[in-house]
């Protein structure tokens, strides 16, 4: 089989696993006010993206929780609770760490495909299948915490 079959057969499988994987972990683990998921200096709270014109782009990006019923959505209704907020953080949290995980699980496509061959897939699998994808969570993630906690300090008010 040629290299790059079986490198894209490779990409289908980790994307399977790495969504499973994903659904399993438990929510109450995940927290986008610490690290690793708070934001860093250099980011300023999600600006940082701002000049990669990420609003722009962010949400012609493939979503998996339009094809999959069972995944939270990444859209949030007006009047949304602070309970549902916290969950989409959660997810912002997860979606971020399987992606960082698949960019280094993504380092075996240069042993199934040695040479630049191999870098050109690894490379694309990287900046168009995952990193995009880290960052989206990461620009939204400061602004969806700050919106949870002005909620609690309104639902704390009724």
């Amino acid at each position: 089989m040629h290299p790059l079959l079986k490198s894209i057969w490779f990409m289908v499988v980790l994307g399977v696993v790495s969504q499973i994987v994903g659904s399993l972990l438990p929510r109450r683990i995940f927290h986008g006010d610490r690290p690793p998921f708070s934001p860093f200096r250099w980011e300023k709270d999600g600006k940082i993206y701002e000049y990669l014109h990420i609003r722009r782009w962010k949400d012609r990006v493939p979503d998996m929780s339009r094809i999959l019923k069972s995944m939270v959505k990444k859209k949030l209704p007006v009047g949304s609770s602070s309970a549902r907020m916290d969950l989409l953080v959660q997810e912002t949290c997860v979606a971020e760490l399987i992606h960082s995980l698949l960019i280094v699980a993504g380092l075996r496509l240069l042993r199934i495909w040695p040479g630049i061959g191999g870098w050109i897939v690894y490379l694309i699998y990287v900046l168009l299948g995952n990193l995009p994808f880290i960052m989206i969570q990461r620009y939204n993630r400061p602004r969806l915490v700050h919106l949870v906690e002005k909620t609690k300090e309104r639902e704390g008010s009724l």
